[in-house]
């Protein structure tokens, strides 16, 4: 939980920043005064007080803000296993209704009780924010999701998170298809939104490698982070890699002592970069 006051600013969450911070948290913003204006692929997200919008630390975004105060609540997307394609399909909206209006009223209920909570607590009240924010954006009806990926949201979630925790096996796709107990034309139908399989396979190994590359402290050489996220050879890895990215992993590595400009000081980000990484683990 993080409660800020600011004068007026912009902010943003570039593609770039992405593959260099590769966190992706879930954000949910709840203003006490002034108005946001947030864009995520053109659809824009206007929020003013006490109203609830959500939004993904792991999607591009820019927007200003007026002065404002607001509450900050920021949950890992391991938090949401069998509920992140529900999350994914409401990012960067606001919440509305009875039930954004509780969660509202609960979160600054748990505000005005920080100093009497005791440790033990917390994981209920974790327990209960989780299952209100769920509830605000889960579909029902007419508005369920049809597609493969939005109606079996659980399955999808275990896809990601066996790739991610398996990118250095060969043969990834039908390792997948014997750990999750589903045909290969099951599970190309569930990477079919993502460009396939083998492109997201492929994407995700790149974005983690790219992550290594741009972080100071990680001081391997490039191809053995190549050879840690599935690539059998060097050169393909560079080819990929300048292909996805129009630069060499080189020049990835060379690019960590120069941060985007319009950030607070390198200190402040690094805290709070830190801070981000640390929740959840």
């Amino acid at each position: 939980m993080v409660l800020q006051r600011t004068p007026a600013y912009s902010y943003a969450r570039s593609e770039a920043r992405l593959r260099s911070s590769p966190i992706d948290h879930w954000c949910l913003s709840i203003p006490r005064s002034g108005h946001s204006w947030t864009e995520v692929e053109g659809n824009v997200a206007a929020a003013g007080p006490e109203m609830a919008e959500i939004r993904s630390l792991g999607r591009a975004f820019r927007g200003r803000t007026t002065g404002s105060e607001k509450m900050e609540i920021y949950f890992p997307r391991d938090a949401f296993v069998e509920s992140n394609t529900i999350l994914d399909a409401r990012n960067n909206s606001v919440l509305s209704g009875n039930s954004a209006h509780l969660l509202v009223g609960y979160l600054n209920s748990v505000e005005h009780r920080l100093s009497n909570l005791a440790t033990e607590d917390l994981p209920r009240i974790a327990q209960a924010v989780r299952e209100m924010l769920i509830a605000c954006l889960s579909p029902g009806g007419d508005n369920e999701p049809a597609n493969e990926e939005k109606a079996n949201p659980a399955l999808m979630e275990r896809a990601r998170r066996y790739v991610q925790s398996n990118l250095s096996a060969s043969e990834l796709p039908d390792a997948m298809c014997r750990a999750l107990g589903v045909s290969r034309t099951r599970l190309y139908q569930l990477f079919e939104a993502s460009g396939g399989v083998s492109h997201y396979i492929q994407r995700t190994r790149l974005l983690t490698a790219h992550a290594a590359l741009s972080d100071p402290a990680d001081r391997r050489r490039i191809v053995d982070i190549a050879e840690a996220v599935g690539f059998t050879s060097a050169a393909n890895f560079s080819r990929a890699f300048s292909s996805e990215f129009g630069y060499s992993p080189r020049e990835a590595r060379s690019l960590v002592r120069q941060p985007e400009s319009g950030h607070a000081s390198s200190a402040g980000q690094a805290s709070f970069e830190g801070w981000l990484r640390a929740l959840g683990s």
